[in-house]
């Protein structure tokens, strides 16, 4: 599963309270059966189910999964003799207990289940949807612990069977699942018709899915594989970017994994009401509309490369994750993390002119900043209750795995790693596997410690900061490397902690071209060792290619002497990881945040959209949280002074020829000069360009459509507001509805905020998108107070929208503060609203808000110092 967004938390969807819910293990499922029948206009359906099960030893009952289905009648046969169960149902372990006089005997035997179900509005199970035409549909979302509500069911990933579907719909309705439609016929009843699918390869209940509606489609294919986008009515000329994302990605995947894709053919479709971002189910992925729709006339290159981004993510599960799928839910690491490690690879390979590779390296900082909190948690993590399972599908899971992973595989070479990873594959096709499981087969093929690196890596949370020395001895040059854990906690930071781990880092002599230099990898076993290097230099770059899944720390003369020419210095990738590192000094006090911004401001010539956008977003978070109000003026002046001379070179317009990067680095340069710098000429021309848009889209570059309607908020007024509402509501595709539903939460006039909460409680707004909005009021700097007020005054409403769960995204919004009487708040409320599955979200928050309050302290007068000393009469 893709989340839309991992930043603060990921939404996916809650169950029940915590409680022990593993089945106990008295039979195995081989087949299902299942016929489906929705009926929309009561918001129920009917099910119809027979499970083929081996029995696997003497037993008076049978457990199943089973959560809001009414059973009308059950039976179970063994061995010829067919007795009517006595059911029990437990509502809180979400089970169903079949009971029956004669013990079944070890062998086959087969359930058969009559029952009804709810088609919910709550964006899980089997829930029914409604698309801007007034046609409902209705379809399935069961990752983690929801196929039982649509069927009872062995619904643990390790009870893997083939399943047989039909649906019973109405005639003018389409349905589509899992494997090829193989007869259609009218009936059983007036105005239905009944479609039956093929049977299943072998799978895992979370990975069934159906839709039924209209629907229309893109249709192509890749290695003879037949690939369809669906949408609904009317969308059709936004699906045809996704067809091809779609037919790039099946096409490497074939040729990488060594397997041809697996499942026969490959349907996508696009759902206006759906909760995640994306979900693999096998030979069906559904998405939600922003994550797969593009108008590719006008369409924002950062929005394109998410798209393709997010289809690779969903076909590669179809290897890892469907295919091959983790034994428990504390294993999800090895279906998500790989996953979000290969994502980015199909897509280069398309579109390498995109870079994407830094876009793992900005993932990575991502992961390394969640994984610096004292609550994080190690990649495999023990769950056992739908609450627990939901928690895991967080940053760790995605960003952390997906670093680690590619750390190891630049470590034993991509030969060897990409051996093993086909290895492990084929040797567990159409079953189960463990993170040991794939450890040993990494071992044995590269005879390299794969254990023992990820052990530490994966069963330990946090991770390590390296110290660097170096001091040159004849020709030769000692390098002095020290580990321990990174914390944000200053206090934790500096005790010290006892984990270690088994570190692949690979250094680099200094040189003036970063493309040259002896490069030298090891592996760090101790809390500190040495290392010597060939050659004389006055530094050492200790995370070369910025592979490593650690953060580096240098002396400040180092640092000095690394920013004079970094350009050529550092590649793209090893300079963002450097701007990252430094920061997280200057968080604990390690360092001084005038060095941070000597560095930031060494890279005033550079144009690479993915480093500047390091630089813009830390830059930001500087403007917002650490310069007090006396400052301000001098730190605007000085932002302005940085960035002015590359949007004057940049324009608002692309030029003729202009390369994609360019495109995105023109949205990070004027935002950072209208936010940060409130540089006056370009807040007017961000409004002017916006009413120019709202008008006809095309008269702005996509690609800093949201940068333009950003800045216009600044300073907006009740008659802007109106014209971005207006817009949103006539929105020609998903991105450009996003971008302005967004910019609505961007005002500073509190009076507009507060029209914008409370837009988001009613109809106009789907319920999957309406947390988000909040959340970007609350994470507004103008919106705090307010939309934390309106949160928690409408907190029951809120919840009843959400069906009492998915609120992630709004409680991972309170980290946005600053304030230590507002974090009493936050601590105070959800103690007695108790959110299901975000304690751990809420625990992050807490700390966010603490260390943010810690660093302000640390910072703020010296930055004020610094801002003195760098100041420059006459502004710009």
């Amino acid at each position: 599963m893709k989340p839309r967004f991992y930043a603060v938390g990921v939404i996916l969807l809650s169950t029940s309270v915590a409680v022990a819910q593993r089945l106990p293990r008295l039979a195995t499922p081989e087949n299902y059966t299942l016929t489906f029948a929705p009926d929309f206009s009561k918001g129920s359906f009917s099910g119809d189910e027979t499970i083929l099960i081996h029995v696997l030893q003497p037993t008076s009952e049978l457990v199943l999964n089973s959560a809001d289905i009414e059973f009308l009648d059950a039976s179970i046969t063994s061995r010829g003799n067919r007795q009517q169960p006595k059911m029990t149902f437990d509502k809180e372990k979400e089970m169903a207990a079949l009971h029956v006089e004669k013990p079944l005997q070890p062998g086959p035997a087969t359930i058969q289940i009559h029952y009804t179900g709810i088609l919910n509005s709550e964006l899980r199970g089997f829930y029914l949807g409604k698309d801007e035409n007034g046609n409902k549909y209705a379809v399935t979302q069961f990752e983690a612990t929801d196929a039982r509500r649509a069927f009872p069911s062995f619904d643990e990933p390790a009870y893997k069977a083939t399943f047989d579907v039909t649906v019973i719909a109405d005639k003018a309705d389409d349905a589509i699942s899992n494997n090829k439609r193989i007869s259609d016929t009218l009936g059983p009843a007036q105005g239905k018709h009944t479609i039956r699918f093929a049977t299943t390869p072998r799978m895992s209940s979370y990975l069934v899915a159906v839709a039924v509606g209209k629907f229309e489609y893109a249709e192509g294919s890749a290695d003879g594989v037949p690939i369809r986008v669906y949408t609904t009515p009317g969308k059709k000329h936004l699906a045809g970017f996704a067809l091809r994302a779609a037919e790039e990605s099946v096409r490497y995947f074939d040729r990488y994994f060594g397997i041809p894709y697996p499942f026969g053919k490959l349907d996508n479709i696009a759902l206006p009401d759906f909760a995640a971002g994306a979900m693999e189910n096998t030979g069906l992925i559904t998405y939600r509309e922003v994550e797969m729709l593009i108008d590719e006339n006008h369409a924002s290159i950062d929005q394109q490369k998410r798209v393709g981004i997010v289809i690779a993510h969903e076909i590669a599960h179809q290897w890892f994750g469907d295919l091959v799928t983790m034994s428990w839910w504390d294993d999800v690491w090895l279906n998500e993390g790989f996953a979000s490690w290969m994502e980015t690879r199909p897509i280069a390979a398309w579109k390498p002119e995109w870079h994407l590779e830094l876009d793992d390296v900005e993932d990575t900082g991502g992961a390394l900043n969640t994984d610096s909190l004292a609550n994080t948690r190690p990649i495999r993590q023990d769950a056992d209750t739908p609450d627990q399972i939901t928690e895991l599908f967080d940053g760790i899971v995605y960003a952390k795995a997906a670093a680690v992973i590619r750390m190891l595989e630049s470590y034993l070479g991509a030969d060897a790693f990409r051996t093993g990873v086909n290895k492990y594959l084929k040797d567990h096709s159409y079953g189960n596997a463990t993170s040991d499981d794939f450890f040993r087969t990494l071992a044995e093929v590269s005879k390299k410690p794969v254990d023992r690196i990820m052990a530490g890596f994966v069963t330990q949370p946090g991770a390590p900061l390296v110290r660097v020395q170096a001091q040159c001895s004849g020709k030769t040059t000692e390098v002095t490397l020290s580990q321990t854990r990174y914390f944000y906690d200053v206090d934790l930071f500096k005790a010290g902690t006892n984990e270690s781990w088994l570190i692949p880092v690979c250094m680099r002599l200094s040189t003036e071209d970063a493309n040259s230099g002896h490069e030298q990898c090891e592996l760090l076993s101790k809390k500190q060792e040495s290392f010597t290097l060939p050659q004389c230099a006055p530094w050492v770059l200790a995370n070369t290619g910025a592979k490593g899944y650690f953060r580096s720390a240098y002396e400040p003369q180092v640092i000095r002497t690394i920013s004079a020419g970094l350009e050529s210095k550092l590649i793209a990738a090893e300079r963002i990881r450097l701007l990252g590192d430094e920061w997280a000094l200057v968080r604990v006090g390690q360092h001084r945040i005038g060095d941070y911004l000597a560095l930031a401001a060494g890279l005033q010539a550079d144009r690479n959209s993915a480093v500047m956008k390091e630089v813009t977003e830390q830059l930001l978070y500087i403007s917002d949280y650490l310069v007090t109000d006396s400052a301000s003026g001098a730190y605007q002046e000085w932002v302005r002074r940085l960035f002015t001379p590359a949007a004057r070179e940049l324009g608002w317009q692309p030029s003729a020829g202009e390369n994609d990067d360019r495109k995105t680095l023109r949205a990070y340069v004027l935002d950072a000069l209208g936010y940060s710098g409130r540089d006056p000429q370009t807040l007017a021309e961000a409004t002017r360009s916006a009413l120019l848009a709202l008008e006809n889209p095309s008269a702005v570059d996509a690609s800093i459509a949201g940068t333009v309607f950003h800045l216009a908020a600044i300073n907006g007024d009740a008659s802007l507001y109106e014209k971005m509402l207006a817009g949103m509501r006539r929105a020609s595709s998903p991105e450009e509805r996003a971008v302005l539903m967004r910019a609505l939460s961007e005002f500073r006039d509190p009076k507009l905020l507060d029209r914008t909460l409370q837009l988001a409680l009613t109809p106009e707004i789907r319920s999957q998108d309406m947390a988000f909005l909040i959340s970007d009021v609350v994470e507004n700097p103008a919106g705090r107070r307010i939309g934390w007020d309106f949160m928690r005054t409408h907190w029951a409403e809120i919840e009843k929208i959400l069906g009492g769960f998915n609120t992630g995204d709004l409680v991972g919004s309170t980290s946005a503060f600053c304030d230590s009487r507002m974090r009493d708040e936050v601590k105070n409320f959800f103690a007695t609203h108790k959110p299901p599955a975000q304690e751990r979200t809420l625990k992050q928050s807490l700390e966010r808000i603490s260390y943010c309050v810690n660093v302000r302290s640390l910072q703020a007068d010296d930055l004020a110092t610094w801002l003195q000393g760098h100041s420059a009469p006459g502004g710009n």
